[in-house]
């Protein structure tokens, strides 16, 4: 089954039309998968395809490149429909808008044309190596990969850690130092191909949740890189991996949501069932109101999150606040709903057997990655009173 949904368009009817077939994707194929794919902690390659085959791993490149030409609002709402049954799966479509953004933020048009299709069709898997064992929420001031221009070619070298995709990656969107005098100005966007001479892959990380999507080490030793490979200008880099994250940290709002809807609904379904003291448990107040208040968050979350998504889509001046409210407001949602689905849930809740410990397992990394809770706090915050310095106040 294909979506019919005309590449280019951005119509309620449209966005509706392709949602209505995700989610029939999400129930025949997605969800059934769910628990081997956690179990096993294999890559679900068959979705995939699944996915490339319904046109939802381009939805946000434009046409011209080979993509459906969406709106952001499209694209976070399929990762929320996808996320609801299977994190892993959802990242799959995350991850591949992540990897392509520096490469449409900052990409010459030839170098748009040699890659966009290509990550647009499924053909090629793509990943975003930011992080170090040692810059983490500090990604520019602590970078330790160096690349050094040698004639024609760049050389990198250095290790970065965490990279979802890496493994399975065709194209990755690399981030290293050129010039170590000029700080964050210092830092220049390389994309590196697999098979690429002094690339190589190392460990595979054993995670708490969304296990069948792989992280891991990218080592680059000698690595030689075509000049024509740099994106935009060197020194550039560093300002290329912030507008990427203003784009992508709603994607993982929205898986963040989706998990969260996900464990709403099945607390909810167990809640009408399950009878205690001669009631379904949903009836008694103390369960009630804690479904209460779990809807209340997720539907608020939902909000927030779709309004950072439009404002992604007109370029809005304050993208970079929007997207951090919407990614921590749906991180801290997706791991309070799921804890209390847990605790609706009682000892069943505890169990492999049911979904809601996974989902659990599965928001926990919603509050880590593209920027912790405690960064997107730091960047709202600057973005109400200013960073300070002299002459300032605490």
């Amino acid at each position: 089954m294909a979506t019919t949904i005309p590449h280019g368009a951005h119509t309620e009817d449209d966005e509706a039309l392709m949602l209505a077939v995700v989610r029939e994707l999400v129930r025949q194929r997605v969800a059934p998968r769910a628990a081997e794919i956690d179990e096993s902690g294999e890559f679900p390659m068959d979705l995939k395809q699944l996915f490339a085959e319904n046109d939802l791993l381009g939805i946000p490149i434009p046409t011209e490149y080979g993509g459906l030409g969406g709106s952001f609002l499209t694209y976070v709402k399929v990762v929320e429909e996808i996320a609801k049954a299977c994190a892993t799966s959802s990242l799959i479509v995350a991850v591949q808008e992540l990897g392509m953004l520096p490469i449409l933020i900052g990409g010459s048009e030839e170098q748009k044309r040699r890659y966009l299709p290509k990550l647009a069709s499924g053909e090629w898997m793509c990943a975003y190596a930011l992080t170090e064992s040692t810059s983490g929420s500090d990604a520019a001031g602590s970078m330790r990969t160096r690349a050094e221009r040698r004639g024609d070619s760049y050389v990198l070298d250095g290790t970065k850690i965490w990279i979802t995709h890496g493994s399975i990656a065709d194209v990755i969107c690399v981030f290293a130092v050129t010039d170590p005098s000029q700080g964050p100005r210092g830092i220049s966007a390389f994309i590196v191909e697999k098979g690429s001479e002094g690339f190589q892959v190392g460990k595979k990380e054993r995670k708490m949740g969304i296990r069948g999507s792989p992280t891991v080490e990218l080592h680059f030793n000698n690595c030689v890189v075509p000049a024509a490979n740099l994106l935009g200008a060197e020194g550039e880099g560093f300002k290329i991996a912030m507008k990427v994250l203003d784009k992508s940290r709603p994607g993982i709002a929205a898986q963040a949501l989706g998990i969260a809807a996900g464990a709403l609904d099945y607390a909810t379904e167990y809640a009408k069932e399950r009878v205690a003291f001669g009631k379904p448990i949903g009836q008694h107040q103390g369960v009630g109101f804690m479904l209460a208040d779990m809807k209340t968050e997720v539907e608020a979350a939902r909000l927030l999150l779709y309004e950072a998504a439009r404002r992604c889509d007109t370029n809005d001046p304050e993208v970079t606040l929007w997207a951090a409210l919407a990614k921590l407001k749906c991180g801290d949602v997706a791991m309070a709903v799921t804890t209390d689905a847990v605790q609706v849930l009682g000892g069943f809740g505890y169990s492999a057997e049911y979904p809601v410990e996974r989902m659990m397992r599965d928001a926990k990394i919603t509050q880590i990655y593209e920027g912790t809770q405690q960064i997107q706090r730091l960047v709202i915050a600057r973005n109400l009173v200013g960073k300070g310095g002299k002459g300032t106040t605490a």
